[in-house]
């Protein structure tokens, strides 16, 4: 049986006076962590075919979302303390799920805060490090050539790079719906310079993953074009207990573009940790 019911939203405020805003169905047995500059609405083809008892709920990033205007710059260590808030909110510990820059904060989140989180499930993101692989040029070029532009300008020409190739002409209608619901709540400029420099620092130190004691499940689209495959499976060789999943003909997005597939990988992952809500 799938999730039904209301969405509950909620708000809250950090000891600097930022208003985080969380949202979710069901009892919290889940908390998701966005990219650099996505928000809660990439949690919905999720949440539509995860079964009932997953609880999975999500996290805006401040200056993302329904949260409020990033202020001057952030660090992943500071997103890392936005989530335990999340968590202390909603109840601890949670599984969390950390897609792409989310996954910097989620693996940040689980060294710094292990009682917190449950396991950890991370999609198309990296430990960063020497041995992780960057950005490809061409997508960084892609970048740089649509900065400045109008948020749906700059949604349009830069949100295909984040599918495989081609499945955005594959299917124009789910790819329209889910350009329009970012453009519900588009990020500003400065949260995506802002997160964008944060997630630099990350990478070009790394995290000490080996610290990392929770069961972890990897999903790396293979036909990745932000985050290289390679980075998801150093991830999964580096990490002390971790499951890897790599998905062919799925690009950065691969929870978007495959909604169904990694909704049972992820309630089969915690299956087998018995880490639903009946």
């Amino acid at each position: 049986m799938r999730m039904t019911g209301l969405l509950e939203r909620r708000s809250l405020k950090t000891p600097d006076g930022t208003l985080l805003h969380l949202e979710g169905q069901g009892a919290p047995t889940c908390l998701m962590v966005h990219g650099l500059g996505y928000a809660s609405w990439e949690t919905k083809p999720l949440r539509d075919n995860l079964p009932t008892g997953y609880g999975l709920w999500s996290l805006d990033n401040r200056g993302t979302g329904q949260s409020s205007t990033l202020q001057g710059p952030c660090s992943i260590d500071d997103l890392a303390d936005d989530a335990a808030r999340a968590i202390n909110e909603l109840r601890s510990p949670l599984v969390v799920i950390g897609h792409s820059m989310g996954g910097y904060i989620a693996q940040t989140l689980a060294a710094a805060y292990p009682d917190m989180v449950s396991a950890l499930i991370l999609i198309g993101t990296s430990p960063g490090g020497p041995r992780s692989e960057p950005v490809p040029v061409s997508t960084t070029r892609a970048w740089q050539a649509a900065a400045g532009q109008a948020p749906d300008l700059y949604a349009r020409r830069t949100m295909p790079l984040s599918f495989r190739p081609g499945w955005p002409q594959e299917h124009p209608e789910q790819f329209e719906q889910l350009l329009g619901a970012r453009l519900t709540h588009p990020t500003p400029q400065q949260t995506w310079r802002a997160q964008f420099a944060a997630c630099e620092t990350f990478l070009a130190a790394g995290l000490d993953v080996s610290r990392i004691s929770s069961p972890t499940l990897v999903i790396h689209g293979r036909d990745d074009q932000i985050v290289p495959v390679a980075n998801g499976r150093l991830l999964a060789e580096a990490l002390p207990d971790a499951t890897y999943s790599e998905i062919r003909a799925a690009g950065h997005v691969v929870h978007l573009e495959q909604p169904a597939l990694i909704a049972e990988t992820i309630s089969s992952f915690m299956n087998d940790l018995h880490l639903t809500h009946p």
